[in-house]
């Protein structure tokens, strides 16, 4: 390989991450290798275990960016818990890849230091809408609730990405989860 093919990427760790993505979104996750990654990247067949170590490293990164991506999402949404439960149901549609990722622990390494810090960034901005609610509780009960409230969202998102809801369910996924998820507020 000549060294002009070897840098031509200006950043090969995100030029990395994003064929990851693309390699993701088409064959998903368990089937992603490096060397197709390398391909995909154009560059050597070494350069992906240069800057991840092996594939559970690539996958650790793209899990601590997804979860940076929702805490972004899940902040936006501002304090409103039905604002955030459809942003999260947003996310998880916009971003199949990382979502995929993100929560299948035997793909990443779980004790990542990134990893874990981004996954709280996500977590406690979960929390903060569900603290925002009226009548909040003790940090037990708004832990409880934002398990709840996680539970729900991640589930419909979940069974969205399967396709295994209802037809009469529609095909706009920000409505169908505003719709389901503003029941339980009711």
């Amino acid at each position: 390989m000549t060294e002009t093919r070897a840098y031509h990427h200006g950043d090969l760790r995100r030029a990395l991450l994003a064929a990851a993505l693309e390699a993701i979104e088409e064959v998903g996750p368990t089937a992603l290798s490096l060397r197709d990654l390398a391909r995909r990247a154009g560059v050597s067949h070494a350069a992906p275990a240069h800057h991840f170590g092996d594939k559970a490293g690539l996958l650790t990164a793209l899990a601590a960016q997804g979860f940076d991506l929702l805490a972004q999402a899940l902040v936006q949404a501002g304090d409103d818990l039905l604002e955030a439960g459809v942003a999260y149901v947003d996310f998880a549609v916009r971003h199949r890849a990382y979502f995929e990722v993100m929560f299948r622990p035997e793909l990443h390494r779980v004790d990542d230091a990134e990893l874990t810090a981004a996954r709280e960034r996500a977590g406690a901005a979960l929390r903060s809408g569900v603290a925002a609610l009226p009548g909040g509780g003790a940090p037990a009960d708004t832990d409880r609730d934002a398990l709840s409230a996680w539970s729900i969202a991640h589930g419909f998102a979940t069974l969205w990405l399967a396709g295994a809801l209802p037809d009469r369910v529609g095909d706009n996924p920000r409505k169908a989860a505003r719709e389901v998820l503003s029941r339980l507020a009711t």
